[in-house]
């Protein structure tokens, strides 16, 4: 079971988000960001949630030390700073997603899951779905009774949309993630692919690509395959 480590120094907000995470994982909350750090120090945390303002070390302050120790935890900043300017700072200084207060407990639930799983697709270059293994090191997936072996770029694409089960990415997004901003290429290009990807997958049964008429394609993975 993953450990969160939760930095919030509104102890009625801490209890609270701390109470919608505990039955899923292992909860650790803090009042402060030096309190935060010295347990990072410490080892065994899986992914850190924020709030901005708190006294000693603010959670800019300890997302910018995290990274700049190297460490690549999962950070999500929950807070009440909504502006465009506040969340540019925490991207900027490397966080992996923002939330504002009030938020919905379901939703935190699904973006704290999406993080850990690409935290482990990014440790493991593999994702495992089912009795399926998508193996980033062999360009290749394969099971007890498959074993399917991908183009580079077929494979990149394939790879891309695993990794965000759910997530719609436009042609151009899809262009511009696995060919390049300049690449020569266009949309016709992805389009290829993805119907070499489908060929490809014709006996797999635990996902598929989806078209979204106008938008672009998704994985769609079902619920029985998510980590």
């Amino acid at each position: 079971m993953a450990t969160i480590l939760i930095a919030e120094d509104d102890r009625n907000m801490r209890l609270l988000t701390s109470a919608r995470l505990s039955d899923l994982y292992n909860v650790v909350c803090v009042c402060d960001g030096s309190e935060a750090l010295e347990i990072v120090h410490n080892g065994g945390i899986d992914m850190i949630i924020a709030d901005i303002m708190m006294p000693r070390m603010d959670g800019y302050e300890l997302l910018k030390t995290i990274r700049s120790e190297g460490y690549t935890i999962p950070y999500l900043l929950l807070t009440a700073k909504e502006s465009l300017d506040d969340k540019q700072r925490g991207f900027s200084l490397g966080t992996d997603d923002y939330m504002t207060k009030p938020f919905s407990s379901d939703e935190l639930i699904w973006r704290v899951k999406a993080l850990l799983r690409r935290a482990n697709i990014a440790q493991d270059k593999k994702i495992k779905l089912g009795k399926v293994i998508v193996d980033s090191e062999k360009y290749a997936i394969y099971s007890d009774s498959e074993y399917i072996e991908f183009p580079k770029k077929e494979f990149e694409l394939l790879f891309k949309l695993l990794s965000y089960p759910d997530m719609i990415f436009s042609k151009q997004q899809l262009l511009d993630s696995i060919w390049g901003v300049n690449a020569e290429s266009g949309e016709e290009t992805v389009k290829t692919h993805i119907s070499r990807i489908r060929n490809r997958l014709k006996n797999i049964k635990e996902f598929s690509i989806i078209t979204i008429k106008g938008l672009g394609y998704k994985a769609d993975i079902g619920k029985e395959n998510c980590l």
